[in-house]
Parts: C-alpha cells; structure tokens; sequence
C-alpha cells in the first residue's frame, strides 16, 4: 500500500476549486505535502498512512471540474515536506480548459439574503464553485491576476476568507465583497447617473412602471422589461414580429409553460440556458412570442435573484442588447453609444467584461445556441497530432480548437456577413488560441468561396504556414454528428454544394471524410437569389411556376408588373440561385398558406408554419421520387401542389402545415433508409437547423426506428450552424490522417 506518491491529474483543473478542494482533503487525511496548478494538470506531492484514501478523493475531482487522466509517480528526494501548502501556479500544459461561466450557486444565494451575512444584498456575490470564469480571465493560468478581478484588491475580510481553508471561498478567484468588489451604478439612457441609494432596487422600481432597462450582466448587456411594455420594447429594437425570452423564477415558469423532466433538469442545471418551452395556453403572451412556444430561463446571477426580490411582476423579458448576429455589447463606451433611443436607463457594474458570452439556447435537450454557460465547451476526441482550427460557417458561427486529444469550441460568435462580427470572429480565434497555445497545423473553412471566414481561412493560412481546406457545410453537419459509418440526413436553409448549387435537403452515405451525396430535394430555383428568403412567395413561385400560384400573388396585391418580371426572372434563369433546400421549401409552404409573406428575423416563416402545423393534425400524402445523376431526389413540386389543391379544396391551413411538414419528413427519412438497406448500413443520424423543428425530428426518429436502423441525433453540439466549426475539425482530422 503507497504512503507517498506525486500525483498528476489532468483535465479542467483551473477555476473550478480544485487547489482548495485538495487542500481541504489533504487535511481530513492527514496528508502533508504541496499542490500546484500547471495549467491543465495539477501536480500534487503527498505523504502519509492515508494516502490511497486521499487519491481516491481527490480523483473524484470538485463539482465543476473534468478529470481525464490521474497517474502516480514516486517522490524524488526532497519532495517530502511538513505541512500541506498550495504552491504558486505554473504555466504547465494546455489541454485542458477554463471552464464556462455557471449560474450562482444555493448557498451564495442563501448569503445575499441572510440578514446581517457579510454579503448581504451584494449583487457580485460567489464562491468556488460558482460565477463568472471564461468572461473574466485574460490568461492562464486561472489565477486572480490574470481575470478582471484583478481591478478590485480584497479588503481584509475578504482576505481572511480566500487564505482559510476551511471557507467555501478558499482560493475563489472571483471573491468580493461591498466593501472591495465591483460595484453597480444606474444611469440614464445618455449616461447622467441618477443619485440612488440602492440601483438595484430603483431600477425594478422603474421597470415596474414599465421602463426599458439595460443591464449589464456576466457577459454582456442584456435589455429588460415587464410584459406589459414588451410590444414598446419591440419597436423600439425593429423586430416588432420576433420572439423574445423571459426570465422569471420556477413557479411562474410552471405557470406559463408545459415543462418536462429533461427541460426541469435543464433549467435548474447550473449552466441555466434559456430553454424554448411549449405555452400551456398557445394564445397566451402574445405581445412576447407569437408562437406556440416561449423560451425562459431562471435568475443566474445575484444581480437578477435582488433585481426580483424587489419587482413585483412575475417575469421580465430579457433579449440581448445587440442586433440579431452581431456580437454581444460588453462595454458602457459602447452602451451609451448605440441604446439611447432603445432604453430608459442603463443599470451597469465596473466590472470588465474579457469574453463576451450570450446565452445559450436549448429545446427539447437539444442545443439551440451553445454560449453561456455549455462553452466553451472541452470535447475529448482523437484526431492525430495535428493542431486543427475550424472558422466555421457565415451564419450562427464560432470556432473550434483541436490539440492533443481534445477539441475546444468557442461561444456563439454570431453571423459573419459584417466587419463587427469577423472582428469578434477573429479576436476569438486569437483568445482561444492563447488560451490553448496552440499552433496550427491546418486550417479548415466552408467551402463557400465569397463567405468573409473562407477569406479568413486564408489569411490565417498564409501567416501560419498551415495547410489549407475545404470542407462542405452539410457533410460538416454529419461529421460533427458521428465519425461511425451512417447515412446521414442534413436539412437547413442552405449551404454551398459541390456543383455550385444551395443545398440544404441532402442524403450522404458512408463514413467521414467519405460521405457520398445519395439523395436529396428536388432542385428548384430560388429567385432572387437572397431576396427569394425575405420574400418567400417568391420562393413558392420558383417552386410552382404556375398560373393558378401568378393568381393567388395578384390576389395578394402583386403588380402585374411584378409578377411578369417574376416569371420571366423564373423563366430564363436570371438572377437564379438553384437549391435543394429544406428550409426553402418550408419558406415557400409558409408563404402559399397566408401564414408569413416577409421574413424579419431568421427563420421566421418556418417556425411560423410549425406553430400554425401545431395546431393541425397530419395525413399521409402520396410522395413522388425519382432518379438523377445517380441520386435519388424528392419532388418538393408536387408536395406543394398538393397542399395548394387542398387549400382551393378548403381544408384547415393548420391541417395543411402539418401535413407538409409530415410528408417532407417521411419522404426524407424513405430515402434516407432506402440508402441504409441498399448498403447495409446500421444508423441514421439527423443534423441541421430543421431538425429544431420537433414534429420534423421526432417523424424523422419514428420512421427510422420503425425499420430497426439506430437513430442518432446531435445532443452535445447545436443541430444547426453551431456545430459546423467542430464538424470541420473532425473532418480535417479525418482527412489528415488519410
């Protein structure tokens, strides 16, 4: 039996309490000896009787920690020291990674609120085990020299609590105080302070009587309100159609909307991602989200758990501070120069912001936006030994890092179409690297060639000397789904294909980084090009170029003018993109049932066929199929001529929906298996923006299990754009090697 050895741990070992969780097990064993943080690892030399009791307890590792590996060596002479100390840190290695900012913990909570407690009604308040980490650090090691709690030296309680290691905040790098810590300030919109004794309290006062707010939080400026002045908030931003989130405490999240076990869990985790519930009342908070669903998300911080104690509304609706794909607003510089004319008041801290960090998006366990809280997110993976990086697509981006084994993926980074957010793009890549030392071997991009991260791609290339590659945005899809051999079904709004096409409805056979195209949508054209995506009944033209569909426009309050240039746009290909997308089709059925006739945020006219398709009931609908250039292709023509016959017929639209939806999903999922049993493969897996869309994914997941096949769909990164940077990873690793 040992009674002495170094132990090496590796894994996420800095900011997540381990130094002082070692400390303390050390002196429950008995243990004497010294700790030390090396980056992604944590040395430890140990002597004494119980020393097989303490590495048993220190391989268990803290709440937020993540062991990879724990291996003992002997002591060398002059290890052995009297006492038990934890050492400065070193640089060591990288592999590991600062964990993700997560929601304040119960017993900080209890702190706020114990009269008479040290940390009463401080809104900063946290431990070890809890706070901000990623928005804070500027380097590693994760020390608080290196964070921006550097700004705010501890007075002596504070001290006293960091240096006893029998406190819960033994070595908390984000410890504070009133007396010491950051401090919060409310403002009016153009920056005047308003003299205040309490900010907290004022500005639930004011939200009350229905202000709209800014508030600066763990990773950027969110903007607030009550229900009531939702409709005011609305305009004010320009999005007077799209859905927004609420926070609110668990009772009132129970009222409002149906939530499962797995979403309960999902809520309460300590990530505290916004999850996207169905309303108990479809017709309710209407003025919030017109949809039949409503993402909420529970206080995270002790500013938000003061800011409810005193508010006597139920809930506030929270949207980021930002518009729709650009990055986050971190600082008060910025605040006051672009939300005067969207806010009343500005309720800020002092606090720097390093990393900015949205909130994450969750539905039905499966990842919406990956951000706060679940990134960056640390994927153990086997790559090679090259170090990779992926830029990933042009829209909902981030990046991802692979190194050693592992594979880091960036928060949401947002749609990289404009200067502001290639620079956050850029300024990532370069945190991220830092943060992982890394230096790249290969760097791989979409395939799309006029995308600003394809020229990026390039760019960093060049002034590396890393390899170059591209790599197809829906076979990324796949591979960031699984590296197993499957027949992989990919549907989203588009993605540049092989043949210079938009695709989005595709079918591949095979294994990474041999997925072959077996089968897809039929190809229609899209005219307009982008413009047939704000106005989808240009996209149901491309699609039913037909006398009856030139009538219903008309109808609709189409010139003649128009609809003449319309058709012969169609007819002669002019200014015609071609596509095989999923989500054009969806476009295209919202736009032929009256439900959505412009889009004003991204996805608007299919989630709104979803919410009209919730309330419809389905039918079977004969598919047509046929045969082109050796893939099997849907013909997306008749499924829409057939929902334009049975609305002339007069059938419900919300019967309609749901039977499009049900039909486009059944002829996917046939071609997809037929593909399976053709080549003997064992699995299906589903990715790509659509498959939020749970009557489409759980029709998908009946029709494939049904035949016996292994159904597999994406639960550790986002089903849409937010996993293309690791899909690329994997597949330029897979290439690599070969």
């Amino acid at each position: 039996m040992r009674r002495s050895g170094t132990i090496i741990i590796r894994g996420i070992v800095q900011g997540v309490g381990f130094r002082p969780f070692v400390y303390a097990k050390a002196r429950e064993f008995g243990i004497t000896g010294t700790v030390k943080n090396l980056g992604s690892e944590v040395e430890i030399h140990a002597s004494g009787e119980r020393f097989e009791e303490f590495l048993e307890a220190v391989s268990r590792g803290t709440p937020l920690s993540r062991i990879d590996s724990v291996n003992v060596y002997n002591l060398r002479d002059g290890q052995e020291t009297a006492g038990f100390t934890i050492l400065e840190s070193g640089r060591g290695s990288l592999t590991g990674f600062i964990p993700a900012d997560v929601a304040i913990c119960d017993e900080c909570i209890a702190d706020i609120f114990t009269p008479g407690s040290r940390y009463e009604g401080y809104w900063a308040t946290s431990c070890v085990n809890c706070g901000p980490r990623y928005s804070i650090i500027t380097d590693v090691p994760y020390d608080r020299e290196r964070t921006s709690m550097a700004d705010f030296p501890l007075c002596p309680a504070c001290q006293s609590e960091y240096s006893d290691p029998s406190s819960r905040r033994h070595h908390a790098q984000t410890i504070a105080c009133a007396a010491c810590g950051p401090r919060l300030s409310l403002l009016k919109a153009d920056g005047i302070p308003l003299a205040v004794d309490d900010p907290i309290r004022e500005a639930a006062a004011l939200l009350d009587e229905g202000s709209i707010v800014a508030i600066r939080g763990i990773g950027g400026f969110h903007i607030a309100c009550i229900e009531e002045a939702a409709e005011e908030l609305k305009h004010r931003l320009g999005r007077t159609e799209q859905p927004l989130a609420v926070m609110a405490e668990p009772e009132e999240v129970e009222r409002i909307a149906v939530v499962s076990a797995d979403d309960r869990r999902i809520l309460h985790s300590r990530e505290r991602p916004i999850v996207v519930l169905e309303k108990r009342d479809p017709e309710s908070h209407r003025t919030i989200s017109g949809l039949h669903t409503i993402g909420c998300m529970l206080p995270y911080t002790g500013l938000h758990y003061l800011l409810f104690a005193h508010l006597d509304h139920p809930l506030l609706v929270m949207t980021s501070a930002n518009l729709p794909g650009y990055p986050m607003i971190t600082d008060l510089e910025s605040a006051l120069e672009r939300l005067p004319r969207q806010v009343d008041c500005i309720l800020t801290h002092n606090r720097r912001i390093v990393n900015r960090c949205d909130d994450s998006v969750v539905r039905d366990g499966c990842i919406i936006r990956l951000s706060r809280g679940l990134a960056p997110k640390r994927q153990a993976i086997d790559l090679g030994d090259a170090c990779i990086l992926g830029v990933g697509p042009e829209l909902n981006s981030n990046i991802s890092v692979y190194k050693n084994g592992f594979c880091i993926t960036s928060p949401h980074v947002g749609n990289v179409r404009n200067p502001q957010t290639l620079a956050y793009l850029t300024e990532t890549v370069e945190k991220i690297g830092k943060l992982t030392d890394a230096r790249y071997d290969l760097v791989v991009h979409d395939l799309h060639p006029q995308f600003l991260s394809t020229r990026y791609a390039g760019e960093v290339a060049e002034a590396t000397g890393a390899e170059l590659l591209a790599v197809q945005h829906h076979r990324a899809h796949i591979a960031a789904a699984t590296r197993e051999e499957c027949v992989g079904i990919a549907i989203d709004g588009l993605g540049y294909g092989d043949d210079g096409t938009v695709w989005g409805g595709e079918v591949f056979a095979g294994e990474v980084p041999h997925l072959e195209r077996v089968a897809h949508l039929e190809v229609v054209p899209m005219p307009g090009g982008d413009l047939a995506t704000r106005f989808p009944e240009r996209m149901l033209y491309g699609i039913l170029p037909t006398a009856e569909i030139r009538g219903l426009l008309a109808s609709r309050g189409w010139s003649d003018m128009e609809l003449a240039v319309l058709a012969k746009q169609v007819e002669r290909g002019l200014n015609v993109a071609a596509t095989s997308s999923t989500g054009r089709v969806l476009d295209a059925a919202s736009a032929l049932l009256g439900i959505c006739r412009e889009r004003t945020y991204d996805g608007e006219p299919a989630m709104k066929l979803e919410s009209e398709a919730y309330r419809g009931r389905a039918s079977a609908w004969e598919i047509e199929f046929r045969r082109e250039d050796g893939c099997e292709v849907l013909s997306t023509r008749s499924l829409l001529a057939e929902a334009y016959r049975r609305m002339v017929a007069g059938e419900r639209v919300a019967d309609i929906a749901a039977s499009i939806q049900f039909n486009l999903a059944r002829g996917m999922t046939t071609m997809a298996v037929r593909a399976a049993e053709e080549r003997g493969i064992p699995r299906v897996v589903l990715s790509g923006g659509v498959a939020y869309n749970r009557a489409i994914r759980e029709t998908i997941r009946a029709e494939v299990l049904a035949t016996g096949l292994e159904f597999i769909v994406n639960r550790d990164y986002p089903l849409g754009d937010g996993c293309i940077s690791f899909g690329q990873v994997v597949y330029g690793g897979s290439m690599r090697r070969e």
